[in-house]
C-alpha cells in the first residue's frame, strides 16, 4: 500500500505522524512511503532521514493526497485537507468529532474511511492511541499552570511549590484517568498540594495506592466539585467520555466564586472541553481571562514537545497502522479493537458517540464495509 504523510498545518503544531524508524517498519513490510517536504522538521526529522529510511519525499500535500492510499496524521485535518480526502483514502489520525461539526460534514462527504486513534480500544477497556498524547498533555498542564500564575501571565502571582513557610499552590484535578494521574504525578512532584476528584471507587484506590497518601482522592459530586474549585488554585480539567463531547465540571456563574487569578487548564479541550467557557487557544496566544480566572485550553497541548510526542504517538499507533496498510479496511475485520476507531465511512458515522454528539444517524461499524 502507499502510505502518506503530510506536514501537519494546525498552528503551532510540529509532530509527525511517522518518524524515519516507523518509514522504515512499513518499508520493510513491502509499503511505499511518500513523506511531504518538511513534514518532521518541527520534531526534528530531516528529509535526509526519511530518505534514508526509505521514504519518497513529495513536494507538497497535493502529491502526497493524490499518491497515497494510508494517510496518517496527528491532528484532526483542516479544511483544506478534507477536500484532498476521497473514496480511496484511509485517514489514520485524531479526529475529535463531536464538537466538530464542520470537520465532520468535510470527512462525510469525501466518502473517505476515517479511523480516528482516539476511539481505538484495548482488552482491558482502554485508548491505547490517546493514552500516550494524554500522558505528555496531563504533565504539560502543570508545567503551564504554573507559568500561568506567575503574575505578568496574568496569575495570582503563585509559586506552584512554595518555598519553606509558604504554602504551595492547591491543585485540583478533575477525572483520574491518564491525564489526571500524570498531572497529579506531576504536581506532587513540584511540591503541590493535590486533590483529584474521580467518580470510579476502584480508580480512587489505584490512585491512592500509587501516591501513598501524597495526594487527597475525593469523589465526584456537585458538592465534591462546588467544594474544591473553591480552595483550588489550579484546576486541570481531565474528564473524558469516549467520542463524546466532555460533561461541563464547572459553569460560568462558578468562576466569581473562585479566587482572582485562580488557572483553569482544560485538558479535555479537543471535545468540547469540560469548562462552560473554555474555546480553544493557541500556543501562541495560550490564554484569556473570564471573571478573574485566568483559562489555558491549548488544543493541541503535547505539540510543544513535537518530538517526544511524535515518538511516543508513534509506539502506540505503529502496529496498527502495518495492520491497515497490510489489509486496508479487512484490518478491522481482524481486530475489533482497530475496529472501534472507525468513525466516518463512505459518508456514514460509524461510532455510536460520535453520531450521538453530532445528531446524524449511526451505522454499525461491520455492515458499514462488508
Amino acid at each position: 500500500m502507499r502510505v502518506g504523510v503530510p506536514r501537519e498545518i494546525k498552528p503551532d503544531e510540529y509532530r509527525v505522524g511517522l518518524t524515519p524508524t516507523a518509514v522504515r517498519e512499513y518499508v520493510s513490510h513491502g509499503h511505499e512511503v511518500i513523506v511531504e517536504k518538511g513534514a518532521g522538521a518541527g520534531a526534528g526529522y530531516p528529509d535526509e532521514a526519511y530518505t534514508r529510511a526509505g521514504a519518497r519525499i513529495a513536494a507538497d500535500a497535493e502529491a502526497v493526497f493524490s499518491g497515497a492510499e494510508l494517510i496518517v496524521k496527528v491532528k484532526e485535518p483542516q479544511a483544506v485537507e478534507w477536500a484532498r480526502l476521497t473514496d480511496k483514502h484511509i485517514l489514520f489520525t485524531y479526529l475529535h468529532l463531536a464538537p466538530d461539526p464542520a470537520q465532520a460534514d468535510g470527512l462525510l462527504a469525501s466518502g473517505c474511511a476515517a479511523i480516528a486513534y482516539e476511539t481505538v480500544t484495548d482488552s482491558a477497556g482502554g485508548l491505547p492511541l490517546l493514552a500516550p498524547m494524554s500522558e505528555v498533555a496531563g504533565r504539560i498542564a502543570v508545567f503551564s499552570a504554573g507559568e500561568t500564575l506567575l503574575k505578568h501571565n496574568g496569575g495570582m502571582g503563585l509559586l506552584l511549590s512554595g518555598v519553606p513557610g509558604v504554602p504551595p499552590a492547591r491543585i485540583v484535578v478533575l477525572g483520574g484517568g491518564v491525564v489526571g494521574m500524570n498531572a497529579a504525578r506531576m504536581a506532587a512532584g513540584l511540591g503541590a498540594e493535590v486533590v483529584i476528584v474521580e467518580r470510579s471507587i476502584p480508580r480512587m484506590r489505584e490512585l491512592d495506592n500509587m501516591f501513598q497518601g501524597r495526594i487527597l482522592t475525593r469523589y465526584s459530586t456537585q458538592d465534591a466539585v462546588e467544594e474544591e474549585i473553591l480552595k483550588a488554585d489550579v484546576v486541570v480539567g481531565a474528564v473524558l467520555t469516549a467520542g463524546a463531547s466532555a460533561p461541563k465540571m464547572i459553569r460560568k456563574d462558578d468562576l466569581k466564586k473562585m479566587k482572582p487569578g485562580s488557572v483553569l487548564v482544560d485538558v479535555s479541550i479537543d471535545q468540547g472541553g469540560c469548562f462552560e467557557t473554555s474555546r480553544p487557544t493557541t500556543h501562541a496566544d495560550p490564554t484569556y481571562t473570564v471573571d478573574g480566572v485566568v483559562h489555558y485550553c491549548v488544543a493541541n497541548m503535547p505539540g510543544a514537545a513535537p518530538r517526544t510526542s511524535s515518538e511516543a504517538l508513534v509506539h502506540a499507533t505503529l502496529s496498527f497502522g502495518l495492520l491497515l496498510a497490510n489489509h486496508g479496511l479487512d484490518a478491522l475485520k481482524k481486530d475489533k479493537h482497530l475496529a472501534k476507531g472507525l468513525n466516518v465511512l463512505k459518508g456514514q458515522v460509524t461510532h455510536p458517540a460520535v453520531a450521538e454528539a453530532l445528531g446524524k444517524p449511526f451505522v454499525d461499524a461491520y455492515g458499514a464495509w462488508k
